[in-house]
C-alpha cells in the first residue's frame, strides 16, 4: 500500500472500532467526546508520521495515542462525570483506567454500537446518518452528498439523533432475548441501506463507493459471528450483499461510468464472493421461513448463473413476481420489467412498463430508453434519455445520460 494511503485506509478500518470502544467504556452520552478523541488521534498521526515515519505497528500506535488522549481529557475535564471526577482527584488512578482494544471487545463494542444507533426511537433516515458518521467515519460533507443535502442540515440531523439517544437513556448493550428479533430487523435494514448507498450512491462525486459496501459487509459479519443474531435474516442479508458485491469491479468503467449488467465483463466478477453468497443462501434456507431478503438473494444468485441457462430469466421473473407482492416499491417494479423483457421481449415490456406511469422517476425513464434502444427506435430512446436527464439528481448521472444521447446523435439514422 502506498505510504500516502495508509492513514486514509486506517481511518476507514479503525475509526468505527475506536469510537465504539471508547464510547462503550463511558456511555453513549460521551460519544461526541470519543469522536473528537479519535479524530485528534488521526490528526496526530498525520503530523507525526510525516516527520518520524510510519511506526512498525500503525494500529497499535493509534490505540495507544487514543488511550493517552482520553486520559489527558479526563484529567483536565472535571465535568466529565461526577463519579469519575471524584476518582480522578487522585492522579495515580489515571493509570488504572483501562481501555480494552482486544479483538473481542472491539467486536462486542461495534455490535452494541450498531444496535444503539438503530434504536427504534430514531428515524430510519437518522439511523443511516449516524451509521455513516459513527460506523464509517464519513465527514459531514460526504453524508450531505449522500443525502443530496447540505452540511448544516446533516449536522442538525445528527445532533437531534444523538440528543434522542441521550434523552431516551439508550444503553450500549445487546437487547433482551425477547426483543432481539424486532431490533435485529432495524439493524439489518440499516446495514443494507449502507450497502446500497455504496452500491449506487446518490453522491455528486461517485456513483459507486466500495468502502461503504465493505463496511456493510463487515457489520454483517459481526451479526453472523454472534449466536443471538445469526439467523435466517442475517444470513439472507449476507448472501444478497455477497452476490451484489461480486459484480462491483465490473459495474464501473475506468472513467467512472456505470456499466449495465448485460455489458459487464464476467471475467471481472469475483467468484469468491459468488461462492460465499451461495453458502449464506444455503445457511438462510435452514430456517423454515422466508423473507424478502431471501427472495432478493435468490434473485442475486440467478444473476450469477450463465446467460445461456434457459431457466435463468424465467426464474428471475417468477422471483420478482413474488417479491412484488411483498414489496411494491418502484425499484422492484422496474427491475421486474427488465426481467420481463428478457422473457417476453422488449415491445411487450414497454407496454408493461407504461402501466407503472412513473414519469418523474429517472430510473423508469432510463429503463424505457434502454428498452426502446433495444428495439432500434432511437428517436424514442433519445426522447426518454433526455427526459431522464431532466429528473436525475446528480451531475454524474446527467453526464452519463448525455453520453448516451451523444452516442445516438452520432448514429447515421439518428
Amino acid at each position: 500500500m502506498n505510504e500516502n494511503d495508509i492513514i486514509p485506509h486506517l481511518f476507514r478500518t479503525e475509526y468505527s472500532k475506536m469510537v465504539s470502544v471508547l464510547t462503550r467504556s463511558f456511555g453513549l452520552e460521551y460519544m461526541e467526546t470519543a469522536e473528537d478523541i479519535v479524530s485528534e488521534t488521526f490528526l496526530a498521526a498525520l503530523d507525526s508520521w510525516a516527520y518520524k515515519g510510519k511506526p512498525s505497528n500503525p494500529t497499535a500506535w493509534l490505540y495507544t495515542v487514543a488511550k493517552n488522549k482520553l486520559k489527558n481529557h479526563l484529567a483536565r475535564n472535571q465535568t466529565f462525570n461526577k463519579i469519575v471526577s471524584e476518582q480522578l482527584t487522585d492522579n495515580s488512578l489515571l493509570n488504572e483506567i483501562r481501555i480494552d482494544f482486544s479483538d473481542k471487545n472491539i467486536s462486542d463494542s461495534q455490535l452494541q454500537m450498531l444496535f444503539a444507533l438503530c434504536h427504534p426511537s430514531i428515524s430510519a433516515e437518522a439511523q443511516i446518518c449516524l451509521a455513516l458518521r459513527i460506523l464509517c467515519g464519513l465527514g459531514l460533507n460526504e453524508i450531505a452528498d449522500a443525502f443530496l443535502s447540505n452540511k448544516e442540515t446533516i449536522h442538525k440531523r445528527l445532533q437531534r439523533a444523538k440528543e434522542k439517544l441521550y434523552s431516551e437513556k439508550i444503553q450500549m448493550e445487546m437487547p433482551a432475548d425477547d426483543k432481539i428479533n424486532e431490533r435485529l430487523n432495524t439493524v439489518i435494514q440499516t446495514i443494507y441501506l449502507l450497502f446500497s448507498e455504496g452500491y449506487y450512491s446518490e453522491s455528486n462525486n461517485s456513483i459507486i463507493r466500495k468502502e461503504l459496501c465493505v463496511e456493510a459487509l463487515n457489520l454483517a459479519y459481526l451479526l453472523l459471528d454472534t449466536p443471538q443474531t445469526n439467523n435466517h435474516a442475517s444470513n439472507a442479508l449476507m448472501s444478497l450483499m455477497c452476490f451484489q458485491a461480486s459484480r462491483l469491479e465490473a459495474r464501473q468503467s475506468e472513467n467512472g461510468n456505470i456499466i449495465l449488467y448485460d455489458d459487464q465483463d464476467r471475467a471481472l466478477w469475483d467468484t469468491e464472493f459468488i461462492e460465499k453468497g451461495f453458502y449464506y443462501l444455503q445457511q438462510a434456507s435452514k430456517w423454515e421461513i422466508t423473507s424478502t431478503l431471501y427472495v432478493e438473494a435468490s434473485i442475486g444468485y440467478w444473476h450469477t448463473v450463465d446467460r445461456n441457462n434457459p431457466d435463468k430469466w424465467t426464474s428471475i421473473l417468477k422471483l420478482y413476481d413474488v417479491l412484488l407482492l411483498a414489496n411494491s416499491s418502484p425499484i422492484v417494479a422496474l427491475n421486474r420489467i427488465w426481467a420481463f423483457s428478457k422473457v417476453h421481449g422488449n415491445l411487450p415490456a414497454i407496454e408493461e412498463a407504461k402501466k407503472l406511469d412513473l414519469n418523474t422517476n429517472h430510473f423508469y425513464l432510463v429503463l424505457l430508453a434502454e428498452l426502446y434502444k433495444n428495439t432500434d427506435d432511437m428517436d424514442k430512446a433519445k426522447e426518454y434519455f433526455i427526459k431522464a436527464q431532466h429528473f436525475c439528481k446528480t451531475g454524474t448521472e446527467k453526464s452519463m445520460l448525455q453520453k448516451q444521447i451523444d452516442k445516438i446523435n452520432r448514429k447515421p439514422n439518428a
